[in-house]
């Protein structure tokens, strides 16, 4: 192994060179090693293997994890880097081992993570050729990655992975890839590396919309039944101390978006709860009767507006976002900031006049209430029949004191963590948003603990999305990585049947399982596991999974037929919310 020198310029902008020609896999994994990684999720195979081979010279610096599936590593790549300041960073081979990844990178891409990926491909003269395991993957991610490229000479691999985790990183953030040839792998270089801070016409720093943030304080000023909406953005931007100082300062009722969780404290007094269609009933109802929504990092997805003919049209919209094309996009708004969100409130918050809104935040009360006695009462406290999805999620927020990172999977669980669970620190919320992706929870779980693993990750799955994955726990068992899963088995694909049950006349057509032992599985996999299926045994199997040193399976049998509610209905207005 060629060990790099650093060598300073005058502009104090650090380049990085070798003493000697190294080859491409070196220079890739020298040019990881500069922008901070330590850990990377992959799987080889042939176009792949010059790197892997190097890999084994920088096992000290490098944590290679094996996972056993590429769509795995994906979804665990994505997750350490929500949970943490840098992207997450996978590798496959060519063919299957690049589109496996293509579900995780769609993932990325649509809830704007830094990701980078780096794919192999045939040797240069191959391309084009239909050579075994050949696919055109940049074709194939184009439409899902913030920005691709394929090197085929070894020399251009230094500034190619500079930039590309200048792109993933700045901006609306998003994941890229790269496809290396495996010839550019082996090929000699003189390595240098500088990192990337600029690309002609690639300008992710804009300036600040001072009049349009002068305007915006007017209006918040003025307003009478404020309303904010607290998007992903807000946690993507790093914004989460001067959001809550914005909130706290104008007295503004905060909603938050799915992905938005975590960005302002769920125990906070102005904590309105999750929009939504699955969201808490009082930010839904009131969303249509606010007279101004100041939407923070969010993109009002279908999800969060119901029908947009019924969306708040007698509020004035104030629309924070990086990226002008989600501005006007669904709602017109009345003024446009398009900044990223820390900046943006940075300037906004001495603006604005220090305010109090205790009249219209008494309607959000009166709301919780009527959800509290119809919805949550029976969800998290019931006092009979079979075990409950919410409650669950209640007991293990009180357990942990609303302080580990929740990871979940997509279907009802998802619902009930997001609503059960009081996320008092950011970033300690992690799930698939706009992809909806099941099979993510259980890798996903995987990245995350090994990104933060000093704190609790407890990954609640279903028992369908579970299936999709659930190869994963070979991984666990290998890195020996301590995260609690926890999968809610209601023998349904629980989601979907409640759309048939609501929509479909309760024609169930293909959604009851027929399960494996889950138990047994994850002992096959030497992880420690339980099931529970009465009431009484929850607190104790909770706490001797909390309590255990390594990775841990609890399966809980709950409540078959159970729906969640509040819910807004395909085609109804926000304010349109069923309660029941």
């Amino acid at each position: 192994m060629k060990t790099a020198k650093v060598k300073e310029k005058t502009n104090k902008k650090t380049q990085v060179e070798t003493d000697t020609r190294i080859s491409g896999a070196d220079a890739i994994i020298q040019s990881l090693i500069i922008e901070g990684v330590d850990t990377v999720f992959g799987y080889p195979g042939g176009a792949i293997m010059p790197l892997y081979d190097k890999l084994l010279d920088y096992e000290d610096k490098i944590r290679h994890i094996l996972v056993r599936h590429e769509q795995g590593a994906a979804h665990a790549a994505q997750a350490f880097g929500m949970v943490s300041d840098r992207p997450g960073v996978c590798l496959a081979t060519s063919g299957p081992g690049a589109t496996n990844l293509i579900t995780g990178v769609a993932n990325a891409f649509l809830d704007s993570v830094p990701t980078v990926f780096i794919t192999a491909q045939v040797v240069s003269h191959l391309i084009g050729s239909d050579a075994f395991q050949e696919t055109d993957i940049i074709g194939i991610s184009m439409p899902v990655t913030k920005w691709n490229c394929q090197v085929k000479n070894a020399e251009d691999i230094p500034e190619t992975i500079a930039k590309a985790f200048y792109i993933a990183k700045s901006g609306r953030p998003g994941p890229v890839l790269i496809d290396i040839t495996k010839d550019a792998q082996i090929e000699k270089l003189d390595f240098k590396y500088k990192k990337c801070d600029y690309l002609r016409s690639y300008n992710p720093k804009l300036p600040l919309k001072t009049k349009a943030l002068e305007s915006a304080a007017i209006m918040i000023n003025h307003a009478e039944r404020p309303m904010i909406l607290a998007g992903h953005g807000i946690l993507l931007s790093g914004a989460e101390k001067e959001f809550k100082e914005f909130a706290e300062k104008t007295g503004i009722p905060v909603a938050s978006t799915l992905l938005g969780l975590s960005a302002f404290p769920s125990d906070h007094r102005l904590f309105a709860g999750m929009l939504g269609m699955h969201g808490n009933y009082a930010p839904n109802i009131l969303t249509n009767q606010a007279d101004l929504i100041i939407a923070i990092g969010m993109r009002f997805d279908d999800r969060v507006t119901g029908n947009l003919k019924k969306y708040a049209k007698q509020a004035s919209i104030i629309h924070i976002e990086i990226d002008n094309a989600e501005i006007n996009k669904n709602v017109t708004v009345d003024i446009e900031i398009h900044n990223d969100a820390k900046e943006a409130l940075t300037h906004l918050i001495p603006l604005v006049k220090p305010g109090s809104h205790e009249k219209w935040i008494r309607e959000f009360r009166i709301l919780d209430k009527t959800e509290n006695d119809k919805v949550i009462k029976n969800e998290t406290k019931p006092e009979s029949g079979e075990i409950k999805m919410g409650e669950v999620v209640k007991t293990v927020s009180d357990m942990t004191n609303g302080d580990a990172i929740i990871v979940t999977d997509v279907g009802q669980h998802q619902m009930y963590a997001a609503r059960y669970y009081k996320y008092t620190k950011p970033n300690s919320w992690v799930t698939s948003g706009g992809m909806g992706t099941m099979g993510f929870g259980l890798p996903a779980g995987m990245g995350a603990k090994l990104a933060r693993p000093e704190k609790h990750v407890i990954t609640f799955i279903g028992d369908g999305g579970f299936q999709m994955t659930m190869q994963e726990l070979g991984t666990i068992m290998q890195y020996k990585i301590p995260v609690k899963i926890i999968i809610l088995n209601n023998n349904f694909l629980g989601m979907v049947r409640q759309w048939q049950h609501l929509f479909f006349e309760k024609r169930y057509a293909s959604t009851e399982l027929v399960n494996p032992d889950f138990v047994a599985i994850s002992k096959a996999f030497n992880i420690p596991a339980k099931k529970i299926v009465k009431r009484e045994d929850l607190k104790g199997a909770l706490t001797e999974m909390l309590n255990s040193e390594g990775p841990y399976l609890l399966e809980i049998k709950v409540e078959k037929k159970e729906n969640v509610f509040p819910m807004v209905a395909p085609g109804a207005g926000v304010g349109e919310i069923r309660i029941e």
